[in-house]
């Protein structure tokens, strides 16, 4: 195979982008098994006393990610994000104002292999998100898993991330005055196994579990499409009813996270890497979604309003596709 090397005069900015890239890349998947290692070998050296205390920090603050987290707007601010949003680009497109007077639910489609998209624009503050939306702060939901491990949790409850366990999720929608909104990656890892170029599959025909919390606590519906999230990685072709997909999805039942053969770049050549390709992303928020508060929605509630929220996403890609370069005969696959 030829190997395709990056040349050698790139420009500082570029150079910047792609180091901002590789520490996003490098927490995502191998930040908190290093962090458990660290934790665990720290015991066993003169530096015992580092996870103790850690340990007792954490005993004493554990329920802290299923109360909101622990938010840090120095962390979501810094000018890393700005370089990692420059390097695909990333650009969050609003369509209308959101009442920051309420609470909302932000269906987020579809998750892509490392949900690049949700991350920048939710997490960090480089694409805008508290100017377009002011008053409004976001929760971008994250298996409980990850909360789990030493260290990493502190991290990731910095840039806003909170568990996807419905006790969790629920939490910043209780408040009275409004303010949250609460993003999720409605497809979850089971739709990363789907996330190939060129695709618009998109995991929700039985998912009814948000539209549930949404009418138990009053909660608008706000469907968001990213375009050019299943773009930037290549992926091992997997249909369903080969070996390897039915691997995977055991592995995702057991585990709880999906294990896609992705690749695309890499640092200094083209070739071959798991640096995601520089290929725009484009998110775009929709209408809210009014929704009543039910305490206990009936069957036919649920089914209503999911009808009406996959009615109301399909009309938002339909709406924009045409300015993302989709085709126009190219319709939402709801699966």
């Amino acid at each position: 195979m030829k190997i395709d090397f990056a040349p050698v005069d790139v420009p500082l900015h570029r150079r910047l982008q792609t180091a901002a890239v590789v520490q996003w890349v490098f927490c995502f998947l191998a930040l908190a098994p290093t962090c458990i290692i660290l934790f665990f070998y720290l015991l066993f050296t003169r530096f015992w006393l580092i996870s103790v205390l850690y340990a007792l920090w954490w005993y004493y603050d554990f329920d802290t990610p299923a109360r909101g987290g622990r938010r840090a707007p120095v962390l979501c601010g810094l000018k890393v994000w700005g370089y990692m949003r420059d390097y695909f680009p990333i650009k969050l497109v609003k369509t209308v104002d959101l009442d920051p007077r309420h609470n909302y639910i932000l269906g987020f489609h579809p998750h892509g292999v490392l949900v690049a998209g949700a991350f920048t624009n939710f997490c960090t503050d480089a694409t805008g998100f508290p100017q377009l939306f002011p008053g409004l702060t976001s929760y971008l939901l994250m298996l409980p898993l990850w909360f789990r491990a030493p260290f990493f949790r502190d991290y990731i409850m910095c840039a806003g991330l909170i568990p996807s366990d419905k006790e969790s999720a629920s939490y910043p929608l209780r408040k009275k005055k409004g303010g949250s909104a609460v993003v999720i990656a409605v497809g979850g890892a089971p739709e990363a196994l789907d996330a190939h170029p060129g695709t618009f599959n998109v995991l929700l025909a039985n998912k009814k579990g948000f539209i549930k919390m949404a009418m138990e606590h009053g909660a608008h519906l706000v469907p968001v499409f990213s375009f050019g999230e299943n773009e930037v990685y290549d992926q091992v072709e997997n249909p369903k009813g080969t070996w390897l997909r039915w691997t995977q999805d055991r592995l995702q039942g057991i585990m709880g996270v999906s294990l896609p053969l992705f690749h695309a770049r890499g640092i200094f050549q083209y070739s071959f890497g798991l640096m995601p390709y520089r290929r725009p992303i484009y998110t775009v928020v929709g209408r809210p979604i009014r929704v009543e508060k039910k305490e206990k929605p009936s069957g036919q509630d649920l089914d209503a309003l999911h009808q009406l929220y996959m009615d109301e996403l399909s009309s938002l890609f339909d709406e924009h596709k045409g300015n993302y370069g989709v085709d126009k005969d190219v319709h939402l696959n709801f699966v």
